[in-house]
């Protein structure tokens, strides 16, 4: 048995595209889609002292008549100042350290007209090494797309060796169970119930943040505080 995922690349996602991934053999991230706005391509949520707070990516005029894939990051300041956010914010965190030597290197070293896409999967990969997530990442670009919504993804499928395709609940709104079926794919939902919480710097407490959040708070122990990477529970 292959399982698949289909994701479109998200920027510092929560721990719950974490887990996702890693309960697949291999991830296709599929950005040859239209670019959304105030979605989370291009921004994702961290804790502060003044609550919760959006880090945005500014992109390039225009981005919204082009695929995710296409798309260019317009100002690098705006990244760089992403890093000095999550230092302010978890600097006295037991394990920044941890967030230092992830994302510190690449956060500073963004260049304006990088595409988007090349920078949140580089992101997604380090994370997934640190967290010991082994899936294979794979671009969309890859394989031969179909127009029919359902059939597109089944067609991935079929061309990764795939007989089973793990998705999460928001995309109950149009899969086709059935048809999956008729194509010899099992289609299993993600699960996000369980999550263990964890002493956060600035509470009340919340579980969707971004994985820096979870990373500052537990380190190495990450792992644990998640459902499909944990090999011990998290007390």
């Amino acid at each position: 048995m292959k399982k698949l995922a289909i994701l479109q690349s998200n920027y510092l996602p929560w721990k719950g595209f974490f887990d996702l991934i890693a309960g697949v053999d291999e991830v296709v991230i599929f950005d040859c889609v239209q670019y959304t706005k105030q979605d989370w391509r291009n921004r994702n949520q961290i804790k502060t002292q003044s609550g919760l707070t959006w880090l945005t990516i500014p992109v390039k005029s225009g981005a919204h008549d082009r695929p995710i894939d296409e798309v260019e990051i317009a100002d690098t300041k705006a990244v760089r100042k992403h890093w000095n956010l999550i230092q302010n914010s978890y600097g006295k965190a037991p394990c920044f350290d941890s967030v230092k030597s992830i994302y510190q290197p690449i956060l500073q070293s963004a260049k304006a007209g990088q595409l988007l896409t090349h920078l949140n999967v580089e992101l997604l990969k380090k994370t997934c090494d640190f967290l010991g997530i082994n899936t294979a990442f794979s671009d969309s670009r890859d394989f031969e797309i179909v127009d029919d919504k359902n059939m597109r993804l089944i067609e991935i499928c079929r061309q990764a060796g795939a007989n089973h395709y793990l998705v999460g609940p928001a995309a109950k709104s149009y899969i086709d169970e059935e048809l999956f079926a008729r194509h010899g794919i099992d289609v299993e939902w993600m699960d996000y119930d369980g999550y263990p919480e964890y002493e956060q710097s600035h509470p009340p407490f919340t579980h969707y943040v971004s994985i820096v959040d979870l990373i500052a708070h537990t380190g190495v122990q990450a792992p644990n505080h998640m459902l499909r990477t944990r090999t011990e529970l998290a007390q």
